[in-house]
């Protein structure tokens, strides 16, 4: 069965009855309080106002400059959802789940070690490869991304997608960049013919996390606060003050309820595919889009993929007339406290109670007993924000006073914001003038994660990887692609076209 959208992997909401605060899941900062009582029920209501004011105003899906464009490329946006799936990856069977529920015992560790991909591997299931053993299966054509090797992901007779984890196709984004990791490794084994399996998977997972650590980490974080984590250069094991597994590399909640979640703020409303495909993220009937990008199904034939329209794999204008604008390089939303409308109201096909990713995240994080954004800052020796500082809504210049989180629910987050709202308020005071890919000469400033959700991410993604005996980091802490160490997401991506 297929996870809906921001459900909580296996295991998360129970986390607090552990005894050791570890498993699956555990806490960062065991010390600290939550910012509100988990089991009184009457504070429900201001979490849901707090959600509902960190909605915006609906914006349909458009092309053309955007002022709430970052200079992030929008593939880092579901770049981020698939690294997700790869350390939350969960390979274990309903009877485990059955005798397992609170998620302590008998669960791989989290690792970038593209699980969500390669699954159990040839041996144990085989239908998601080739009758060679090496290369994967792939399903058929896609048109419309001037790509004559765009194809669907391999799928069973009820269109269910095979690969290692059904969740990298609960959108046709998600799902299509699945496909570019198979065929990146297709690739590979037809250009490395002497290598074995294994060497080859090796491989492929190096050069995706020297992207994770090396590109991806420098998109949504500040320089200051990865500049802290490193020693002449390269990310130092000893500089980790906060993440410190106390048994095996684990998930924190501050990590995956709270400073994780940022890329929900980076989504726009939705996407060009191709020069015949604009739609939503998710159908928006009552604002004339009855259809959307959504996935858990057969893709579109006509819905490939122009990937230099969601990352830099070649240089095009930022703006000029209705043929330019439709061509050109889309980008993430800021990190800021605002989400696109079209998250109010998720389909009930990836959704429960309440239908608000916003309100859902909120609702989680209180009965989890998350401390306040205030308090973790303190508890890392960072000074806090002040209320008037944490501004509620876009982050844009429109000449109003803005919102505050003290301004909301009669003043009951005062001193004690939400730690997500809190690390995406945070990253709305650490902009940076961003030189971005295109014709023209332009910059778009753009948030950074800072010092406190910042640090949370980097940490969490560090001390992973170093966990991990077998990851980069532990066995070739310097080493880097063919290409050279200035390696990007975009020459992943071009080797994957064969390009």
């Amino acid at each position: 069965m297929a996870q809906k959208h921001a459900t909580p992997p296996r295991g998360l909401l129970t986390v607090r009855h552990s005894p050791s605060f570890e498993g699956k899941f555990g806490r960062m900062f065991r010390a600290l309080r939550p910012a509100f009582d988990p089991n009184d029920d009457s504070l429900k209501p201001i979490f849901t106002e707090l959600g509902a004011k960190m909605i915006n105003d609906f914006d349909p899906p458009k092309d053309g400059a955007d002022d709430e464009e970052s200079g992030i490329p929008a593939l880092y946006t579901y770049f981020g959802q698939f690294v997700d799936h790869d350390i939350t990856f969960d390979p274990a069977s309903s009877l485990q789940q059955a005798n397992d529920p609170d998620a302590l015992v008998d669960f791989r560790t989290p690792a970038f070690d593209l699980d969500n991909v390669y699954g159990r591997g040839p041996d144990d299931q085989p239908y998601m490869y080739q009758p060679d053993g090496m290369q994967f299966q792939v399903g058929k054509k896609l048109s419309g991304a001037n790509d004559p090797d765009a194809a669907d992901l391999s799928r069973g007779e009820n269109g269910r997608a095979l690969i290692g984890d059904p969740r990298n196709d609960e959108n046709a984004i998600v799902s299509q960049l699945q496909g570019l990791f198979q065929r990146f490794h297709n690739r590979f084994v037809r250009d490395n013919q002497s290598l074995s399996f294994r060497d080859v998977q090796l491989e492929v997972r190096f050069h995706y996390q020297f992207v994770v650590v090396n590109d991806f980490l420098e998109r949504i974080v500040h320089p200051d606060v990865l500049n802290a984590l490193r020693t002449n250069g390269i990310f130092d094991r000893a500089k980790l003050r906060f993440y410190e597994p106390r048994n095996s590399p684990f998930l924190p909640v501050e990590f995956s309820v709270a400073a994780y979640r940022l890329g929900h703020s980076m989504i726009r409303p939705g996407y060009r595919l191709n020069d015949s495909v604009l739609l939503p993220i998710f159908p928006a009937p009552d604002h004339g889009f009855p259809q959307g990008l959504t996935g858990f199904r057969p893709m579109n034939p006509l819905w490939g993929i122009d990937w230099g329209r969601f990352i830099d794999i070649d240089q095009r204008a930022y703006d000029g007339d209705d043929a330019v604008k439709k061509n050109r390089l889309q980008f993430a939303y800021r990190i800021d406290t605002s989400l696109v409308n079209i998250l109010q109201t998720l389909p009930a096909a990836v959704a429960v109670n309440p239908s608000s990713l916003a309100a859902r995240n909120l609702l989680r994080a209180w009965r989890l007993g998350l401390p306040s954004g205030q308090d973790v800052a303190r508890a890392m020796k960072v000074t806090p924000l002040k209320d008037s500082e944490i501004h509620i809504g876009p982050g844009l210049e429109s000449g109003l006073p803005p919102l505050t989180i003290a301004d909301i629910a009669g003043g009951k987050f005062k001193g004690r914001c939400p730690l997500w709202t809190y690390i995406l308020a945070e990253a709305m005071l650490h902009m940076q003038p961003v030189k971005i890919p295109v014709v023209e000469d332009r910059t778009i400033q753009t948030p950074r994660l800072g010092p406190v959700g910042g640090r949370i991410v980097a940490e969490v993604f560090l001390g992973l990887m170093f966990g991990d005996p077998h990851s980069m980091l532990s066995l070739h802490p310097d080493w880097y692609p063919k290409l050279g160490p200035d390696y990007k997401l975009r020459d992943f991506v071009n080797y994957a076209l064969g390009m």
